[in-house]
Parts: structure tokens; sequence; C-alpha cells
């Protein structure tokens, strides 16, 4: 007679007391218990609960930075004027263009404005298509005429609602990330609350609303938790399939809508790049998003009638370098430690080497200049080497393109964030470093491996992806201010999933030999609670009375050189000045350009510089002649540039043309015009 008896677990198969044998939910007489029925319920209930909070939040967002933005601006009842004033700079340029296409006669006649533009750029005509990442502008025009919005909002409202509609869609996303990274929605809640508490160092969307970046990081959000998603184990081949989609999608609205893109891409492959050379990553799942990001980019360049500076950009030169390299080095994963380590950095040079060459070839055919001042400007950063070039010293000049202040860290360890946020990238960074050294090693250290597993824990891809893009990320917030909106928001999500991690509070307690199950989810869930409790607590009241204070918008004296513009010259007058007045000046009057904000063609730029020279050591003669040479009619003079008092003595607007030009910066204020006039 034959019997079934239950087989033995071997001693390195044993089942985890984290999860219960299947024997506890099988009866005697060989029935299923509704276990496994009571855990879909309640995964179920999960999910839902968790993503009502998700887009709770989300949308308490959206209307927090709204109500920011109308009781600092009182921008319900301003003039029209002083609510296109309020769009400083390039932000009042962008708009003007959703603004020309509303008041087209036709939407047809409005792209054909875009195309052949020449008020942009005197004595030019430009495509702004081509130049500007402004299609979300053309959408948005679009859909306010074909709706039927128009006798109930006004289009400025229809636009600046959409931007504080996306910070939902940010919130959300970067919920979701976290969510996915931990396995509990209460580390979403902690990082959305994280994001809203530290808005500061986490968006400026509510007085920057137009500008490039807050379109597209809600969908570098996005493709980030895609990413998250698609780096999982055990995904069906349609979840796959999905997954790439969607990751493609969100890397191609990315792409449209910032034109620094290509920058932020290429630390992204990076970071895929670092991974997979250590095997921590799946190398088919990597291949795919190296060819998601070059044809994201690629359907970006032909929409915006083949861009030259997108196809010369170093992000299509070093995917296609690594897909080179890995087609020319085979066997790269296999092999000893030694062995490994000469091909890996056999491996990065080859990478590196392609990389130049593709790129200085694209370069060379497409007499590609666009972008020289970005790399002008970097290796000045960097130390190599002083220059008189007036666009990079212009750069390093602005306190937005210096160091991360050190204020920073006070502002985000108030909330805690940043002390929790080291803890995790500590633990997660030694982690990272022994799975490394495993895979390196190959099955030679499968002993000491198994001496160390009562100390480590096992990364996962995602996870790994996670801890590289927050390391490359912060490095470049570490050295250009401006870019710590894309460090501080993940920041979030990464502390946060730390805090709600079996993993990280596994290996923590496993290290100092306290771990058991039951104190590993106690941990897991109290301490989230406990920080965010202490949040509400500290920070409530200051969003409430920050809620309560009521400002106005108050610039009389540019609203009267606007009204004046307006009723004293003729619509075909060209202004010279400053860039960041006179995208004030197309977008409030209408009027054409010498100059303007977009600072990624290189004609613009020393157009820009030629224009400047009325602020430095320049005869009147010689000034008045370049202005002339670019259909100047009007010029506006800035006291606030002319006598220039925010600037230390050597990075003035006025000292950085007299370096550029070779002049003397010991005579204060001879030869300049501005002062002459």
């Amino acid at each position: 007679m034959t019997t079934v008896r239950q087989r033995r677990v071997e001693k390195g198969t044993e089942a985890s007391e984290d999860q219960p044998s299947e024997e506890r939910n099988v009866k005697p007489d060989g029935k299923i218990l509704s276990g496994h029925t009571g855990g879909k319920l309640w995964n179920f209930l999960s999910i839902t609960v968790g993503g009502i909070i998700a887009i709770s939040l989300g949308l308490l967002t959206s209307v927090y930075v709204a109500t920011l933005h109308e009781n600092d601006l009182w921008f319900s009842n301003i003039k029209e004027v002083e609510r296109e004033i309020s769009f400083r700079t390039e932000c009042g340029l962008y708009y003007s263009y959703y603004k020309q296409l509303i008041e087209a006669a036709s939407i047809q006649q409005g792209l054909h404005g875009l195309v052949y533009d020449n008020k942009t750029e005197s004595v030019r005509t430009i495509n702004i298509l081509e130049r500007m990442n402004v299609y979300q502008e053309v959408f948005l025009s679009i859909l306010y005429r074909i709706l039927p919005i128009q006798q109930y909002l006004e289009p400025v409202y229809f636009y600046i609602y959409t931007l504080f509609g996306l910070q939902a869609v940010y919130v959300i996303a970067l919920y979701v990330t976290s969510w996915l990274l931990s396995g509990t929605w209460l580390s979403g809640m902690l990082a959305a609350c994280w994001y809203i508490t530290n808005r500061i160092d986490t968006t400026r969307v509510e007085f920057t609303i137009p500008l490039r970046e807050n379109w597209a990081l809600p969908f570098f959000a996005v493709q980030i938790a895609a990413i998250t998603y698609l780096l999982r184990t055990r995904l069906q081949p349609v979840q796959e399939r999905l997954t790439l989609m969607a990751v493609f999608i969100a890397t191609f609205l990315f792409s449209l809508t910032w034109q620094f893109n290509q920058f932020m891409m290429l630390i992204q492959a990076l970071a895929l790049f670092i991974l997979d050379c250590f095997d921590m990553l799946p190398t088919a799942k990597v291949t795919w998003l190296y060819i998601i990001q070059i044809s994201g980019l690629l359907l970006v360049c032909v929409l915006q009638f083949f861009n030259s500076m997108i196809l010369g950009s170093l992000l299509i030169s070093f995917n296609t370098s690594v897909l080179i390299a890995r087609t020319i080095q085979k066997n790269l994963k296999k092999g000893g430690l030694l062995n490994r380590l000469g091909k890996l950095i056999l491996h990065v040079l080859l990478v590196l080497c392609c990389t130049l060459l593709i790129n200085k070839f694209i370069k060379k055919i497409l007499n590609l200049e666009s972008d020289e001042h970005i790399f002008k400007f970097l290796k000045a950063k960097f130390g190599f080497g002083a220059t008189r070039d007036f666009d990079a010293n212009l750069y390093l000049c602005e306190e937005a393109f210096g160091l991360l202040p050190l204020n920073t860290f006070s502002r985000l360890s108030d909330t805690l964030l940043f002390y929790v946020y080291i803890f995790v990238l500590f633990l997660m960074t030694v982690a990272a470093i022994i799975v490394a050294f495993w895979n390196l090693s190959g099955s030679n250290q499968v002993q000491f491996m198994e001496e160390m597993e009562e100390c480590t824990i096992t990364l996962k891809p995602d996870a790994a992806y996670n801890l590289i893009h927050t390391v490359l990320f912060g490095c470049l917030a570490l050295s250009t201010m401006r870019m710590k909106y894309l460090w501080t928001s993940h920041m979030c999500v990464f502390a946060s999933f730390g805090l709600c991690s079996t993993e990280v509070w596994k290996l923590l307690l496993k290290c100092i030999h306290l771990y058991t199950s039951q104190r590993t989810h106690m941990i897991k869930y109290s301490i989230p609670i406990i920080t965010l409790l202490y949040i509400s607590y500290k920070f409530w009241p200051g969003i409430m009375d920050e809620l309560s204070e009521l400002r106005e918008f108050y610039d009389p004296d540019t609203v009267e050189l606007m009204n004046w513009i307006k009723s004293n010259t003729p619509n075909t007058a060209v202004f010279a000045g400053s860039m960041q007045l006179l995208a004030g000046v197309k977008l409030c009057t209408g009027r054409t350009l010498t100059n303007h904000p977009h600072y990624e063609d290189k004609n613009l730029r020393e157009r820009t510089k030629q224009i400047y020279q009325i602020y430095a050591k320049r005869s009147p003669e010689d000034v008045y002649r370049i202005l002339r040479s670019f259909g100047t009619d009007y010029v506006i003079l800035e006291d606030s540039i002319c006598y220039e008092r925010r600037h230390s003595r050597g990075c003035r607007l006025r000292d950085l043309l007299d370096i550029a030009n070779g002049h003397c910066l010991f005579f204060e204020f001879f030869g300049n015009v501005c002062v002459w006039i």
C-alpha cells in the first residue's frame, strides 16, 4: 500500500519564518482553507486604499501649490498685463507662444506663425518648433480652442491649472515608485508628505509655472516608476510589454517637453551601464531601455524638424557605443574576479572611446555648435582652466549654477528627510558593494557569501537602479544647484522606501543579532507612522499659516513700461535689451526682439553678446552700429545692470563683457555707454 508523506525540507531550502508553510492552509481531509482567498481580498483592499490615498495626496498637492500661487500674487484680481509680467524671464517667452496660438485666426495660421517666426529674433526667420520645446503650448492651445470652455475659463487659467494638475501626476508617480520598492503604500504616503513639507527644495512650480522642467519632471517621475516596475522579477510577458510601452511614452513626453532631456537621460544611461557592468540588472531589460531612450529622442528629433542638437547628443552616441561594444566583446560576464575586472576595464574604455568618436563624427558632419557653451561651462566649473568666454562666465557667475548651498541640508534635516536618506543610502551602498563583489567573483566566492549571509541582503534590481539613480543625480545636484529638483524629489522616494523596507531592517537587525520576523514588521510600520506623526505635528501649523498669508503682485515700473510700449511704438518696432526683460516685452506687447533667454543656439548667443555691448566699454558709435545691424529701433537700459551691485566685482555683466573684450576692469565707468546715456 502506497502512502503519501510530507517531503523533508533540506537545510538550505528551509521555509523562511517570514512565510508560513503551505501545510497551515490544508485540512487533514485535504481541503484547502480560505487563507488564499482572504489574502487576495486583503491585497485588493490594500491596493484600493493605497490608490485612493495616492490620488488624494496628488490632488491636495495640486490645490496646495495653486493656492500658494493665488495668495502670493492675488492672480485672480490683477490686470492681464500684470499676470503676464509675473511670468518672468524665459517663462514669459514660452507662454507668449501659447498666447500667440490662442489669438491666431485659426490653428493653421497659428502653427504657420511658429514655423516661420520673424518676431522672436529680428532680421531672422526661425522655426520655433525646431528651436524650442513648445509642443506642450501647441497642444494646450489647440485643446483650449476645440473644447467648449472659453466662456467659463480664461486661457491663462487653463494653462496654469494644467501645470498644477501635472503636480498631482508628479506626486502620484513618486508615491507609486516608493510603494513598488517597499511593498507598502505607507512608504508612498511618507514620500508624498516629505515632498510637500520640503516644497522649497522639491519644486518651484508656484512661481515659475511655464518653466520647461515643470512640464518634464512629472513625466520623468512616471518613467522612473515604470522602470522600477519593469525591473521586478517574474513579470509576465504581457506585463513586461505593457511596462516597456509605458516607459517609452513617459520617455518620449519627457524628451519632448525639456531641452535638457538628453543630459538627464545620459545620467540615467550611465546608471544602467554601471549596474549592467556589475551584473546587477537583467541584460535584456537594460538593452530595451537603451533602445527606448534612443528611439524616444529620435522621435522628438523628427518632431523638432531634425534638430541638430538632438542628433549630436552624447546620449545617442553613448547608447550606440554600449550596444556596439556588447556585440564586439563576447563572454563579458564570465570568468573569475581578475579576469572579469580586466574585461570590465577594457569594456569601459571601449565604450568611452566609441562615444567620443561617434559624437565627434556626428558634430563634424552636422557642423554642430549649439551645445558648446555647456561644455565650456563644465570645463571651467570643474577647474580645467580659466576662461574669458562670455557665455561660460555668465553661467559661472549665476548662483543657480553654483554648488548646492549648505542651508539646503539643514532645511531637509528639519523634516528628518536628510537623516533618513543618509541612513538608508549607507546601508544600501554597503549591500550594493557586497553584491557587486559577489557578482564579479563568480562561483569561487560562494563560501564567502554563505559566511556573510547573516549580515547581508540580496539587492533587488529595482532597488539597485534607484540606488545608483539617487547617487548620480545627487552628484549633479551638489555640483549645480539648479538641478537639485531632480534629486530632492527622488530623495523623498528613496528615504521612505528604506524606512518601510523589510530588507533594510532585516539587514540592520541581523548585523546586531536582534533579528526576528515580528520585530522587523513592528519596526517597518511603527517608525514610518511615528515619522508621519512628527511631520504632521511640526509642519501642519506652518502650512496653514502659509496658506493664510495673502500678498499681491506689485511691479508698477514694468507695468508702466509695457503700457508705454503698446501705446507709443508701432507694432513692427524692434527692441533690444536684456534677455530676461525682452521675454516680457514679447509676451505683453508682441513687439519684435533682438535676443531672448532661450540660449541653445550659437548665433543667438553671439547676438546677445553683441547687444550687451551697451553695458561694456565701447564707444557710442560702435554700439549704435551694432544695434542697427540687428534692426534695433528701441533700446531698454536697466539701472539694475548698469549700476549692478547684486554680483561681486568680476561677475557683474559689464565686467564679464570687459573680460571677453580684453578691456581693463580698473576704471569702473569709463566708456560704458549706459552710464554715458
